[in-house]
């Protein structure tokens, strides 16, 4: 690695991210001594502590949270600058980092990404997968692939398909436990939960017409994932909000059954994410292009 001003910039956010020296030194490609040699020419250089070390833990001294300020925009207007003199109507290519929920990224967005490159090889795609919040800006994304809402005021978003979300459960569990005819008969029933990022959990908001009801729900099963919740949900155990993407396929089947039909729930449109830019590179605008013909209906 070139020890140039960009370089040391790049080294210090990419610390910061991942909390440790030794995680930073395999990123990029160093040696966990000349990670650690590295830190401390800047330290000394800089005269002041960018960070705190102890035998476990790294973290940022106010020192060090301006300076990964700095760096962060900083680097991202460099690479603005070259992207724009490269052309943003040129041939697509360099890096395009992108972050997807860990469920829906696996099974629908590797693939998807798998033939993108088949098309466009001069482009180096890294996929990063979570289903934590994160920040598209300071983590120097390119774009965010997310259901629901603008997560931040500081993006851009275009939204790639449509996603009604139900209520439903499995034949055997209705056939015990009956089918609730309004909103407030769910707080009766098991309701498998699924936890998702801040979401106040076991509320579910169920409209109709002008007028929406807000019910406190529970039951024995929750979980953070998606799958897990499906799978419950399929094995009788109670019911759940889910979306049509993820059920369309058991309801068409007879596996499950729609309750409360009659009632809409809050939709969890698929949206990519960007930061503002006024011009977008080739390889940003490319991709998203070519997510949105995918998901476009036949």
């Amino acid at each position: 690695m070139k020890n140039d001003a960009a370089s040391e910039l790049h080294f210090f956010v990419v610390l910061a991210r991942k909390a440790s020296l030794s995680a930073t030194a395999r990123e990029l490609d160093m040696t966990p001594p000349a990670a650690t040699k590295r830190l401390a020419q800047m330290e000394q250089r800089l005269g002041v502590r960018l960070v705190n070390r102890t035998t476990r833990t790294l973290s940022l001294t106010s020192e060090g949270e301006l300076y990964l300020a700095h760096a962060t925009q900083i680097l991202a207007s460099i690479r603005e600058m070259e992207e724009q003199l490269a052309g943003s109507r040129g041939a697509p290519k360099g890096l395009l980092r992108i972050n997807a929920t860990l469920g829906f990224g696996r099974t629908t967005i590797a693939p998807l990404i798998s033939t993108f490159a088949q098309h466009y090889p001069e482009v180096e795609v890294q996929l990063q997968l979570t289903d934590r919040p994160i920040n598209l800006v300071e983590e120097a994304f390119d774009l965010g692939i997310r259901f629901g809402e603008l997560p931040d005021t500081r993006l851009t978003a275009r939204k790639i398909m449509s996603n009604a979300r139900f209520l439903c459960a499995s034949p055997a569990y209705l056939k015990k436990m009956g089918e609730p005819r309004t909103p407030l008969e769910l707080s009766t029933h098991r309701c498998i939960l699924h936890r998702q990022n801040d979401d106040a959990h076991g509320i579910w908001r169920l409209q109709k017409g002008r007028r929406t009801e807000s019910v406190k729900v529970g039951g024995t099963l929750s979980s953070n994932d998606g799958d897990v919740v499906l799978k419950w949900a399929l094995d009788g155990h109670g019911i759940l909000m889910r979306s049509e993407w993820d059920v369309a396929k058991y309801l068409d089947s007879g596996r499950l059954r729609l309750v409360l039909p009659d009632y809409k729930l809050a939709p969890a449109d698929l949206f990519v994410f960007y930061p503002s830019r006024r011009n977008l590179p080739a390889k940003v605008r490319t991709f998203i292009d070519f997510l949105i013909a995918e998901f476009k209906p036949a």
